[in-house]
C-alpha cells in the first residue's frame, strides 16, 4: 500500500488539472467506442503524467520544499536516489504498455519522452518560452495519444477530433501560465523564469482578455446555444478578473482550480456539438 501511496502522491496534484480535462476530452472526441476503454485512457495518461512528474520531481526538490512540501520527496516517503531509479524505469514500461495499443500510439509515448528529457535534464523549464512551448506539445501528445486509445480506431483520428485537438492546443497554449501563478514564490527562489515573472502585469491581463475571448470563439466552433454560451463565458470573465484582482498566493491556488475548471467544461463542448446539437436537428 506504501508504495501505492507514493505513486499517486506524484501525480495527485495534477488530477484535476491533466487527468479528468485529457480524459473528458478523450472521450467526447474519439468519441469512446465502449465503457471498457476509459480505464486504458485513464491509465495510460496517468503513467504518462507519473513519468513526467518522477523526472521533474528529482530536479530541484529545493523548489518542491518550498512550493509542494506534501509532494513524496520533501515529504519523506522515497529519497531522491530511489525516485531517480522509478524515473529511468518508467521510459521502458511506458514505451512497452503504449506499443500494445498501436504504432501510433507508441510514436507519441516516444516523443513523450524526449521532450520530457528536454524538459527537465536539458532545463527548458527554466524560461518561460521553451517551458511553455514544451509543456504545450507534450499536453498535445497526451491528448492525441488518449483520444487514439478512446476511439474505435487506435491507428487514426476522426476529423472531428483533429479539429478538438488543434482547437485545445491553441487555448492551452494561450493561457497555460495560469498554473504558474501559484508556484510564483518558488519559482523566483530558484531562478525560474516564468511568464508570471517575467512580466506579471501581461501575464494577468491576457487571463483577463483569452478567457472570455476563447470561450466565444469555441461556443461558435461548436454551435453552443446561446444561454449556455452566456454562462460560460461569464464565468471565464470571472476567473479572468480574479487573476488580475487576487494576487496573494493563496488566491492563485484558488483561480487555478478555477481555470481547471473552465478548461475542463471547454474540453466538453465537442460533446455537446456531437450529441445535443444533432439531437437538435432530428428533433427538428
Amino acid at each position: 500500500m506504501l508504495y501505492l501511496q507514493i505513486l499517486y502522491s506524484f501525480t495527485s496534484d495534477d488530477i484535476t488539472t491533466t487527468i479528468i480535462p485529457i480524459t473528458l476530452f478523450a472521450v467526447v472526441a474519439g468519441p469512446l467506442c465502449n465503457f471498457q476503454r476509459c480505464s486504458h485512457v485513464v491509465f495510460w495518461i496517468w503513467l504518462h503524467l507519473l513519468h513526467f512528474n518522477v523526472a521533474n520531481q528529482i530536479i530541484d526538490p529545493q523548489e518542491d520544499g518550498k512550493n509542494k512540501s506534501s509532494r513524496p520527496i520533501p515529504a519523506g516517503l522515497i529519497s531522491t536516489e530511489d525516485a531517480t531509479v522509478l524515473r529511468w524505469a518508467l521510459i521502458p514500461i511506458c514505451l512497452v504498455i503504449s506499443a500494445c495499443y498501436s504504432s501510433q500510439v507508441f510514436g507519441l509515448s516516444f516523443v513523450l519522452t524526449l521532450f520530457i528529457i528536454f524538459y527537465n535534464e536539458l532545463k527548458a523549464h527554466e524560461h518561460w518560452i521553451s517551458k511553455n512551448f514544451i509543456t504545450a506539445v507534450g499536453y498535445a501528445c497526451f491528448e492525441i495519444g488518449s483520444t487514439l486509445i478512446a476511439g474505435k480506431d487506435m491507428s487514426r483520428l476522426e476529423p472531428t477530433a483533429i479539429s478538438a485537438i488543434c482547437l485545445s492546443l491553441a487555448v492551452f497554449t494561450s493561457t497555460l501560465h495560469a498554473q504558474d501563478f501559484k508556484d510564483v514564490e518558488g519559482d523566483r527562489l530558484i531562478g525560474r523564469q516564468t511568464l508570471p515573472i517575467a512580466f506579471p502585469n501581461l501575464a494577468r491581463t491576457s487571463m483577463l482578455v483569452a478567457l472570455p475571448l476563447w470561450s466565444i470563439c469555441l461556443s461558435r466552433v461548436w454551435e453552443v446555444n446561446t444561454l449556455c454560451t452566456l454562462a460560460f463565458t461569464g464565468y471565464a470573465a470571472m476567473v479572468g478578473l480574479r487573476f488580475m484582482t487576487c494576487q496573494t498566493s493563496q488566491a492563485a491556488r484558488m483561480s487555478c482550480k478555477l481555470y481547471s475548471l473552465w478548461f475542463s467544461v471547454a474540453h466538453l463542448l465537442p460533446a455537446y456539438w456531437r450529441y445535443f446539437r444533432e439531437a437538435q436537428t432530428y428533433s427538428f
